[in-house]
């Protein structure tokens, strides 16, 4: 029999109607319903795994949004009252600025290219500018890290100043979402976005064969490359049933074979756009547990499901930052339902799950209880407070001749002399695998959208959230109208170069 779990609204995936919605559990799952008085009941599959969403739940943490929003709304204007408005709980995490619609691809579930949307999207170097800016300007903690996406951003000539830009705009993480045709033809070109600053190679791959990526080839050589200049790679595969989801286990492992390059792998479950029918959805549709666990069965139960936790599980480590500097400081209070990951160490005898190492929950428990300490005292008593809360971590170790010795050092320069360049050696001997399921018309839950910590900025001075930018409202298409120009043949032809 169904049973309630929560209540929160939703859209009514035909006509957009905001509605109110049960989150229920059913048959060892959990499901998004609701009514729309013209298209009837709406069911769809929200995560199939009841118990982890119940164990994820426990992760929540709900931010205090930000000090400067750019509009005043009432929250039963949301989703369609973007951006970023008063009743939005989470600052920006990740700034996402599309560069350009042209892309010199023609995927078949991508709609947003040049070729599909009838015009050319491609703001300025002064709007970008200003976008940059209007991201670093957000209080109380400026936007850390930004990501140019597109469309293929690649095809802008100004690539190398744009990233120029943004590093002297102080951004600590500049990311490049690209499908890597590009930066495999040209080592120049490589060399020159390094040089300007550029972080990390955000690369489309959904697979390890060319039958679930048609682009292997060109992307080992963007790993070729990449390794030449010192770039490091996020692999980002779409994983959709029955496509490519058997592929997942040789993706991490790719990884892993190239971890000197390659920081990690984040997946990113199928959202559906446009029509489709329920069974369609239902056939394809793969949620964060149906991923976790291919993933487990997939690498011979390394990397197991329940290793994986939610994004703000990392909230106790903001809490420590700002008990130690007093300051506010970057606070991972994305939805717990968005998002999942972990960690594995790749040594000579194949990798190492961090859980096998580490009492994650014992961890971040001492974690806890040291911002405790340090906000109840002065600063005389810091310094105290932080080596009686590196031995408590200690005691969070499973094993202290297997875990690795430069990650120790790490988390005590980390914590005491308060050392952050040396988490880069952490990222460098480590492989990050996450997931971020984006949502879509079907599955589509209000406090989530609330909830976003990746927004793109806009030309028109807005900053909207992921799940309303490309889905829902999906602002992205009213925003590139807006500021878009017409095709003629021959640049129809140059969205191919």
């Amino acid at each position: 029999m169904p049973m309630i779990i929560k209540t929160t609204k939703s859209l009514c995936p035909v006509c957009g109607k905001v509605l109110p919605a049960d989150i229920i559990e059913e048959d060892g799952a959990i499901w998004i319903v609701r009514n729309c008085p013209e298209h009837g009941t709406q069911k769809y599959l929200y995560w199939s795994d009841a118990e982890m969403f119940k164990q994820f739940e426990e992760f929540e943490g709900i931010g205090g949004g930000v000090e400067n929003p750019q509009r005043f709304a009432d929250e039963s204007e949301c989703p369609y009252a973007c951006g970023l408005c008063n009743n939005h709980k989470s600052s920006t995490l990740l700034g996402n600025i599309d560069l350009t619609n042209r892309c010199n691809l023609d995927c078949e579930f991508c709609f947003a290219n040049a070729r599909a949307c009838g015009y050319i999207y491609e703001p300025s170097f002064e709007e970008i500018i200003d976008m940059l800016k209007m991201l670093r300007n957000e209080r109380p903690v400026p936007c850390p890290a930004i990501q140019f996406s597109g469309g293929e951003p690649t095809l802008r000539d100004d690539l190398v100043e744009i990233v120029q830009a943004a590093h002297d705009l102080e951004f600590s993480q500049i990311q490049l979402a690209t499908n890597g045709i590009k930066l495999a033809a040209s080592k120049d070109l490589v060399c020159g976005l390094r040089d300007a600053g550029l972080s990390t190679v955000y690369l489309h791959f959904d697979g390890t064969t060319k039958e679930t990526n048609r682009l292997i080839n060109i992307s080992k050589r963007v790993v070729a490359n990449c390794r030449e200049f010192g770039v490091g790679i996020m692999l980002v595969p779409t994983i959709i049933n029955g496509v490519n989801d058997h592929d997942v286990g040789n993706i991490i492992k790719y990884a892993a074979d190239n971890v000197d390059t390659i920081r990690g792998v984040n997946f990113q479950p199928v959202a559906f756009t446009g029509a489709m029918s329920a069974d369609q959805i239902a056939q394809k549709r793969v949620t964060i547990p149906d991923l976790l666990q291919r993933i487990e069965e997939q690498t011979d139960g390394i990397l197991k499901k329940k290793y994986f936790y939610p994004v703000p599980c990392v909230l106790p480590l903001t809490h420590l930052a700002e008990a130690y500097t007093g300051e506010p400081q970057v606070a991972f209070t994305v939805h717990q339902h968005c998002g999942a990951a972990t960690y594995g160490f790749v040594t000579e005898k194949g990798m190492k799950p961090i859980n096998e190492l580490v009492d994650v929950d014992a961890f971040f428990a001492a974690v806890d209880e040291m911002s405790e300490r340090l906000s109840k005292g002065g600063t005389i008593n810091k310094y105290k407070t932080l080596i009686e809360g590196v031995r408590d971590i200690n005691r969070s170790v499973k094993n202290k001749n297997e875990l690795n010795t430069s990650l120790w050092k790490i988390l005590k320069d980390t914590l005491i002399k308060q050392d952050f360049e040396s988490l880069a050696e952490f990222h460098w001997n480590a492989l990050f695998v996450g997931t971020m399921h984006f949502m879509d018309n079907f599955n589509y839950d209000v406090q989530r959208v609330q909830r976003c910590c990746i927004h793109y900025a806009t030309p028109d001075g807005r900053i909207i959230p992921f799940c309303t930018y490309n889905s829902g409202p999906v602002f992205r298409e009213q925003v590139w109208k807006k500021y878009s120009k017409p095709m003629d043949h021959q640049e129809e032809i140059a969205n191919l170069d």
